[in-house]
C-alpha cells in the first residue's frame, strides 16, 4: 500500500530516490516484443496446458478467452490484449512461464539457444525474401517450391491470425537441416547464423537468384 504521507514533507518524493538508468526505447520495444511473442506462444498452446502454467489468474482469462475467438478482428484485438497483460507479469513470473513452456519441449539451455537461434532464423525468412535465396544457395537440396510454398503460407496465417500449421513447419524444416548439417560431420555448426546472414555478400544473393530464380 502506498504511503500516504510520501512527497508531504516539503519535499518532491523524488528527491531521495536512487537515480537509475532507464532502459532506452530499442530495449523496450524489444522486451514489449518478446513478451508479445510469449503470449501468442501460449494461445498456440492446448487449453489444458495453460491451465497448468504457473501466472495469475487475469492473464491466464485472457488467453483462454483469446483461444474460444473465431472472428479474425477479434482475435487479433484479444491477442493484443494478452501482450499487455503480459506485461503487467513481474520478472519471475516470467521466468516461471518460459521454465515451464520449456520443459515441455525437453530444453536444455544450449537446446533454448539454438531454438531461438532456429526462431530468428525463420522469421527472417518471412521478413525477407533474401533470406530464403541464401538458404537455397546453403542447401541446394531443398524443394524450393515447397519452401516457397511454405513460407507464403506462414505469411498468410499471421495476416489472417490463422492457426501457425506452416509457421512451425518452416521452424522442422530449419531443425532438419541443421541436423543434417551435424549429422554429416560440421562440428561446427552455429547454432545462431545471425552472423552469416547479416555478413553475407550480395554477389552471392544474384548469384543463387540466377540458379533458382526469384525467391
Amino acid at each position: 500500500m502506498p504511503n500516504p504521507n510520501r512527497g508531504s514533507c516539503g519535499f518532491q518524493s523524488s528527491e531521495f530516490e536512487q537515480e537509475y538508468e532507464r532502459p532506452s526505447k530499442s530495449q523496450l520495444k524489444r522486451e514489449m516484443t518478446a513478451l508479445q511473442k510469449l503470449g501468442e506462444e501460449l494461445i498456440a498452446e492446448s487449453r489444458d496446458r495453460v491451465k497448468r502454467v504457473p501466472m495469475p489468474e487475469d492473464v491466464r482469462e485472457a488467453i483462454l478467452v483469446c483461444q474460444q475467438i473465431k472472428d479474425h478482428e477479434g482475435r487479433r484485438r484479444q491477442t493484443q490484449y494478452v501482450g499487455k497483460k503480459m506485461r503487467t507479469l513481474e520478472p519471475h513470473e516470467i521466468a516461471e512461464i518460459q521454465k515451464t513452456l520449456d520443459s515441455w519441449r525437453g530444453l536444455s539451455k544450449s537446446d533454448t539457444a539454438n531454438m531461438h537461434a532456429l526462431e530468428r532464423h525463420r522469421d527472417r525468412l518471412l521478413k525477407d525474401d533474401g533470406a530464403l535465396t541464401l538458404l537455397l544457395a546453403q542447401h541446394p537440396e531443398l524443394d524450393v517450391q515447397h519452401t516457397r510454398t511454405l513460407i507464403r503460407n506462414a505469411r498468410k496465417e499471421q495476416a489472417e491470425n490463422k492457426p501457425p500449421k506452416a509457421y512451425r513447419e518452416i521452424f522442422q524444416l530449419l531443425k532438419e537441416l541443421q541436423k543434417s548439417k551435424a549429422d554429416a560431420g560440421d562440428n561446427d555448426v552455429d547454432h545462431d547464423d545471425d552472423d552469416d546472414f547479416e555478413d553475407h555478400n550480395p554477389q552471392d544473393d544474384n548469384d543463387a537468384q540466377d540458379q533458382y530464380g526469384d525467391a
